[in-house]
């Protein structure tokens, strides 16, 4: 496969990108030119909701063709319209071979959420410190437990959880709302839970789950979200703050008496805005805290 990389200012980029879509490229990505410079310009958005702007003020756009003759093609019919001014063609290149299924496990390493409570991918062997495990390979559902949300659930979830058997079932009836890929509702289970639901809108999170649960040899019920019913002596979501604060009324009425709620997914400046969208049902407060994120609990 051949790359065709363009230089392109940000007015011109939904446009470059619209004909490089017509002229049958394999894939077109949007890269900030001076990232990892001190120009780098961040911009933050959320899954679900239109992005801040189409790009930076200096993009690197790269379309994936699968023949040289295609990429150069493409190269001749762009740089005569009009719409291509201020655009800069960089080059056309072979893409190397590689490894892709040995690059993308070499970016997925074990991931401590306690000394000996780990996240083990199934190409690698378990660390000898971690008396408990959950095994999961990345797919096509969020939660690998390499994210400072998961992780922060996680530790929550083993803190509060049953360390020996004879503790019986601290976390009570579990609901993991928007599971993505289980790990939550995994991790419930391997600290005690035995009556676990994880509910997503996504039917390929609820089939990654049943794969998850199955690989780790855990029980669960996974299903839509109308599989949630009654009250849960636990209620997790780990989601995004916008759809948090939505679902308020709805993960509030699952939450028992005595029972705990736990939110991630949120940043550290959202936190009062959670707090007041909570506050007629449940007084939220900050539990946890990394890289920016934080994690926030409340009891009934």
């Amino acid at each position: 496969m051949f790359e065709l990389s363009l230089m392109c200012p940000e007015d011109r980029i939904e446009a470059v990108s619209d004909a490089l879509d017509a002229l049958d490229a394999l894939s077109v990505s949007v890269e900030d030119a001076d990232a990892q410079t001190d120009a780098e310009q961040a911009l933050f958005g959320e899954p679900g909701m239109p992005p801040p702007k189409d790009g930076w003020q200096r993009s690197r756009v790269v379309a994936l063709f699968p023949s040289e003759v295609a990429a150069r093609e493409a190269q001749q019919l762009l740089v005569v319209q009009d719409f291509f001014v201020g655009c800069q063609v960089l080059g056309v290149a072979q893409v190397p071979e590689q490894d892709w299924v040995r690059l993308t496990q070499s970016q997925f390493a074990p991931v401590d959420i306690t000394p000996d409570f780990w996240i083990v991918p199934t190409w690698h062997e378990l660390p000898a410190q971690a008396m408990r495990s959950i095994r999961l390979d990345p797919g096509l559902a969020f939660g690998t437990g390499t994210h400072p949300t998961t992780r922060m659930c996680l530790r929550w979830i083993a803190r509060h959880g049953a360390t020996q058997p004879e503790q019986g079932n601290p976390l009570g009836r579990v609901l993991d709302y928007g599971c993505g890929s289980g790990i939550l509702a995994i991790g419930a289970a391997k600290f005690g839970a035995t009556d676990i639901d994880a509910v997503d809108i996504d039917p390929a999170a609820v089939e990654s789950t049943v794969q998850n649960a199955q690989a780790n040899q855990v029980a669960l019920q996974a299903g839509l979200p109308d599989k949630a019913q009654g009250e849960y002596q636990t209620v997790l979501a780990n989601i995004l703050a916008t759809p948090l604060r939505v679902l308020a009324p709805l993960l509030c009425r699952y939450v028992a008496a005595g029972g705990n709620l736990v939110l991630a997914g949120i940043l550290e400046r959202q936190a009062d805005e959670l707090k007041e969208a909570y506050a007629p049902w449940l007084p939220l407060e900050v539990a946890d805290a990394e890289d920016g994120w934080i994690l926030m609990t409340a009891r009934r």
